[in-house]
């Protein structure tokens, strides 16, 4: 009896962020503000089951202490992210200022 011939690798699902981008809706373009669509973050949440990742808050006056913080959280990241990336920060259209900018950083 004979064994079958081996097949190439077998194809892995796309993990994290391999498979997004502007183009199918997943990412805002960096004139729209950069950051995710509620589309991407579910299609995200869906491939990586127990994620927590959501949305930007975007309001002036987040409505809860809760994506308050979230906000004061991601700005102080980002903050970190403007000194590693010092051509992003000064460049006012990279996605990195984009983002900060809707996040209203």
């Amino acid at each position: 009896m004979r064994t079958p011939p081996k097949q190439g690798r077998p194809k892995r699902k796309p993990t994290g962020m391999q498979g997004m981008s502007v183009k199918s809706g997943d990412k805002r373009p960096t004139a729209a503000g950069a950051g995710m669509t509620a589309r991407g973050v579910a299609k995200y949440r869906r491939r990586n089951p127990g994620s927590k990742l959501q949305t930007a808050v975007t309001e002036s006056k987040p409505r809860s202490k809760a994506r308050a913080a979230r906000r004061k959280s991601y700005c102080a990241r980002s903050a970190g992210q403007m000194k590693m990336f010092p051509k992003a920060a000064k460049n006012p259209n990279s996605r990195l200022r984009q983002a900060r900018r809707r996040w209203k950083c």
